[in-house]
């Protein structure tokens, strides 16, 4: 069966099963539509999740090979425990987000080009005011030198983009991120797709079938009412 590119209208957030993603380009389901709320909502809740540069159309991906952090198997490294004890960072959540945001795209912007333009920047924006999308932020005294952002839902956190202006700030940063998550018997984290970054922290890669069967799990999940309230992260490494 020839495979075909599903163009979503604008007046209508469904999306097609995860199935009829392309196999080249590997897990472009569909273009289109808008990054309104409802739609972002309804995408992270079936797998999907938008990707596209700045002159692009907007489109929509479920990979066939899913890339995720299962919390008990987070590594921390030697090396990575002597960072944290050097740096001592304090450790907030939903304290700056936008400057998160913004960091994660410049950082990207300086070095590879990045795939956070105007359009997701405003849509992540929004997601944050309307409180699900957060941050996590590292400082030192009140200097901002890591963080991360992404989607939570349910009892996965969607990974999006994470930066450092220290060296071994945004693995310190994933750390507390999975420390908070066990803090809450969440699941796991979604990493989208294989990164070498994140292999070193212990990412791995799975195929869609079971993704999807995870991530159903995880909508029972049943998220504390302060999880994501602007806090201090007190003895996150502990």
């Amino acid at each position: 069966m020839t495979q075909q590119i599903i163009h979503l209208s604008s007046d209508n957030c469904q999306f097609p099963p995860c199935n009829l993603a392309l196999t080249n380009p590997d897990g472009l389901l569909a273009v289109g539509g808008c990054l309104s709320l409802t739609r972002l909502r309804t995408a992270y809740s079936k797998g999907i999740f938008p990707w596209f540069n700045e002159r692009e159309p907007i489109m929509w991906w479920s990979p066939s090979e899913r890339g995720v952090i299962e919390l008990d198997e987070f590594h921390i490294s030697k090396s990575l425990r002597k960072a944290m004890r050097r740096i001592k960072p304090k450790v907030t959540i939903n304290r700056a987000f936008s400057d998160v945001i913004t960091a994660c795209r410049t950082q990207r912007l300086n070095s590879e080009g990045t795939w956070i333009n105007s359009q997701i920047l405003q849509a992540y924006m929004d997601a944050h005011h309307a409180g699900f999308a957060h941050s996590l932020e590292l400082w030192n005294e009140e200097h901002l030198i890591g963080g991360l952002y992404g989607i939570m839902q349910s009892g996965v956190f969607c990974g999006e983009s994470m930066f450092f202006n220290q060296p071994n700030a945004s693995k310190l940063a994933m750390w507390a991120l999975v420390n908070w998550l066990k803090r809450h018997n969440a699941h796991f984290i979604d990493c989208q797709l294989e990164n070498p970054y994140l292999n070193t922290l212990g990412a791995k890669v799975i195929p869609r079938t079971e993704f999807l069967t995870k991530l159903n799990k995880a909508n029972a999940f049943d998220m504390p009412a302060n999880m994501w309230l602007t806090q201090t992260l007190e003895n996150i490494y502990d």
